[in-house]
């Protein structure tokens, strides 16, 4: 019964991962803020990692977003491009990466870098700061990042493990068939005196108490 449901578990989470989600392509771009010369190493690393947090939100802003929509002449609106961008900052680098998820690997590709670039067109507009340097553009993605058809499939495994054998544990607990002289004791409250032995060909038979059949027998 654990075996039968993992596989079924396995083969339902897996259908549903390859046959019914829609893959979704993302692509990258990464951004190198410079900051203000004549500055210490130090101060220039600090000021750096500052700026970066500052061109984080920048790329999120409503301006930014509308722009690239009406460049790309995008069918969306700002918040719904908002939802395709994620923003990262390794430790301790001024680097910024822009990634856009999309179910079609191009428009990903395209919107990651216009984002890119009008970002820095921005940022060099508007901030008295020299504009980031785009140092990687966006690139196509040739595999889909999501769904993970492996992981889901490892997932599906184990909830049909885990429910088949919740299943048979509850069941087993809740059995309160007689098949043996210490469930007459235990189920009937009564000390079993003898047994008959079994005939030649006769199968053994149990049987299940319920709340009428365990007054019945008291009585």
């Amino acid at each position: 019964m654990i075996l039968l449901t993992t596989v079924v578990f396995v083969g339902i989470i897996g259908g549903i991962t390859k046959f019914l989600i829609t893959p979704k392509y993302s692509s990258t771009a990464q951004l190198y803020v410079v900051s203000k010369s004549g500055l210490s190493q130090l101060s220039d690393l600090t000021m750096g990692n500052q700026l970066t947090q500052d061109y984080m939100v920048i790329v999120e802003s409503r301006p930014v977003l509308e722009k690239v929509i009406s460049n790309l002449k995008l069918d969306l609106d700002y918040k719904e491009l908002k939802e395709k961008i994620s923003i990262e900052n390794p430790a301790d680098t001024r680097i910024m990466q822009i990634s856009v998820s999309d179910e079609d690997p191009e428009k990903a590709k395209e919107m990651t870098q216009e984002l890119a670039e009008v970002t820095a067109k921005t940022v060099s507009r508007k901030m008295d700061v020299k504009a980031p340097t785009i140092i990687e553009n966006a690139y196509l993605a040739d595999e889909p990042d999501s769904p993970n058809l492996l992981k889901n499939v490892i997932i599906g495994a184990l909830l049909g493990f885990i429910l088949a054998s919740a299943v048979i544990i509850v069941r087993h607990m809740m059995n309160d068939t007689i098949r043996k002289e210490e469930d007459i004791e235990k189920y009937l409250g009564i000390n079993t005196l003898a047994k008959l032995p079994l005939a030649k060909g006769e199968k053994k038979r149990t049987k299940k108490l319920g709340r009428q059949g365990k007054g019945h027998e008291k009585n």
